[in-house]
């Protein structure tokens, strides 16, 4: 498949925000959420309150993943994983 220039998608910089906060959460407990603070930088806040608003986070400030978000947030941390500098390449 050839990509012309100009064709090519990118994540913009509020998907990246929003995947940042998904990796953040910890999917071994469901019991286990997160809190954006006030102080926080002004795109982590914009961030979980997207989120919040596509149903992925239970709070405006982050709280607890919903079943959506627990989807999300699994594929994010799975794909940071794949993507991590290995010692020696998987597919070799």
């Amino acid at each position: 498949m050839n990509i012309a220039e100009g064709e090519i998608m990118h994540y913009t910089e509020e998907q990246m925000a929003e995947i940042d906060i998904l990796i953040r959460y910890n999917l071994q407990s469901t019991q286990q959420g997160i809190k954006v603070h006030s102080n926080a930088n002004r795109e982590q806040i914009n961030a979980v309150q997207r989120l919040f608003d596509k149903g992925l986070v239970t709070q405006s400030d982050g709280g607890y993943l919903t079943d959506l978000g627990r989807k999300a947030a699994e594929h994010a941390q799975a794909l940071m994983l794949i993507l991590a500098p290995h010692q020696q390449s998987m597919a070799s």
